[in-house]
């Protein structure tokens, strides 16, 4: 961390803990083929990328996701299935951002969509009793941001719109493809392989 000023941060596998064989499971209970195919990590069918660079709608996203099911299936089941990847906060890593913030200037990057960020902000706002957003100096989400990690122009809006000097800058994934995007930009990159923690890290 030597001559880093500024911090950003991947939210799920880095910040909130997913399990991605949730949602695939559920998926697969409702009759959905090749699962793995559709949704797996770095093989998403194209309408979750646009829904994720907020280029679809919820309607038009859970739409798609229904012809692929095998019969009948309300949108609330589509809902729960998709957002069952998304497990919890561990305190001990939100701890860790509160102290960051007071040291560094802390941002959030993450790829997500309108129907993770509903679900995932009301579990932590239950749990913790304030907003995700204020752990940091501003959160950027891919559905509102309208572009996705590993792509350059979400990082370069970033970089441009807070004026921070790449060389300053790191970007912490869980995705080693979106940690490669970040250093093309000129960001220094942190790679969290799996079993390794942003609570291991000596900051």
């Amino acid at each position: 961390m030597e001559n880093i000023k500024n911090i950003i941060f991947d939210l799920g596998g880095v910040i909130m803990d997913i399990d991605v064989k949730q949602t695939l499971k559920a998926f697969s209970n409702l009759g959905i083929k090749d699962i793995e195919k559709i949704f797996g990590h770095g093989f998403a069918a194209s309408f979750v990328s646009d829904h994720e660079a907020g280029r679809i709608s919820d309607e038009e996203f859970l739409k798609e996701i229904k012809k692929l099911v095998t019969g009948e299936a309300s949108d609330e089941m589509v809902i729960d299935a998709w957002n069952a990847l998304l497990l919890r906060f561990p305190p001990e890593r939100i701890n860790l951002l509160k102290d960051l913030k007071s040291r560094y200037r802390v941002f959030l990057y993450s790829n997500t969509n309108a129907i993770h960020y509903d679900k995932f902000s009301e579990m932590f706002r239950v749990e913790f009793g304030f907003e995700l957003e204020d752990l940091f100096e501003k959160a950027y989400y891919s559905h509102s941001l309208g572009h996705r990690k590993p792509n350059r122009e979400g990082f370069d809006l970033i970089v441009g719109e807070n004026g921070l000097d790449v060389k300053e800058t790191v970007f912490v994934d869980d995705a080693f493809i979106n940690v490669e995007g970040a250093i093309k930009t000129g960001l220094k990159g942190l790679y969290m392989f799996p079993g390794f923690y942003i609570t291991d890290i000596i900051w």
